[in-house]
């Protein structure tokens, strides 16, 4: 059964609403989530509501961390938009509704682990070395091939990652291969003792250079990339209403960065 697994939401609403109806259209019934549903954004309720509903299960990312916790070592928006996403649930005049997102929050796993194809899968949102925080970069391939060698010795055979915003495979060689790289279909097929890292790529904010939002189709061979297109002047209109949230969080939608 084929598995969509999206990543790093951020409280975009209308992104995460245009991802899953492109999974509705593709007939897959099961999604999980790789974590940071909310911080920078300007829909966090609705995006918490939107994954408690749909999403198998969720992982816990760093700004959801920070929101439940303390933002710690952000920059100054990120840090302002934790503390304003806090306030919005807060806010919330249903006790009900307000204790179930606080409660889901609570209950986000760091790392899970399952079964595709005969092989173990390991889901975080960094990197298998330390689940929230630690970001596995493109470069790394090239600039820290001892890190990646050290990352990849927590990796038994697959791991399925988030938190850069930039989708793409890493392998053992070590190598960093883009989806634009991977041939029309934008596939990777798992090879024979070989391990892998998949960076699902980012739904609600995207650092490839492409606004498109991003997720993945994984199968018990093969991991297939996705964009999707949606309509990203309506959450940058929204950040730029919003005081406590900087105008760059809406303005780095258009670009893609």
């Amino acid at each position: 059964m084929p598995t969509a697994v999206i990543s790093d939401i951020h409280g975009n609403a209308t992104a995460l609403r245009a991802v899953l109806a492109d999974i509705r259209s593709r007939g897959i019934e099961r999604i999980i989530n790789l974590g940071d549903s909310i911080g920078y954004g300007p829909d966090p309720l609705e995006c918490v509501d939107l994954v408690m509903e749909h999403c198998e299960w969720a992982l816990m990312g760093n700004h959801d961390f920070a929101v439940l916790y303390e933002p710690t070592n952000f920059n100054a928006p990120a840090e302002a938009s934790a503390y304003w996403t806090r306030a919005q649930f807060d806010a919330e005049p249903d006790e009900a509704k307000r204790a179930r997102r606080y409660d889901f929050l609570g209950r986000l796993r760091v790392r899970v682990v399952e079964q595709v194809g005969g092989h173990a899968l390991l889901a975080v949102h960094g990197s298998p070395r330390r689940p929230i925080n630690e970001y596995i970069f493109p470069d790394d391939a090239m600039d820290a091939p001892d890190k990646l060698e050290a990352i990849f010795e927590r990796v038994e055979r697959l791991c399925i990652v988030g938190h850069t915003h930039v989708p793409g495979v890493f392998t053992d060689e070590p190598d960093f291969y883009p989806p634009d790289e991977l041939g029309e279909a934008r596939t990777y097929k798992f090879e024979p003792g070989e391990k892998a890292i998949i960076n699902v790529g980012s739904v609600g904010q995207p650092r490839d250079g492409d606004p498109r939002a991003s997720y993945v189709v994984l199968h018990d061979d093969r991991v297939e990339f996705r964009r999707v297109e949606y309509d990203v002047e309506e959450p940058r209109r929204k950040i730029h209403a919003i005081t406590e949230l900087n105008d760059w969080l809406g303005d780095r939608l258009v670009e893609g960065k």
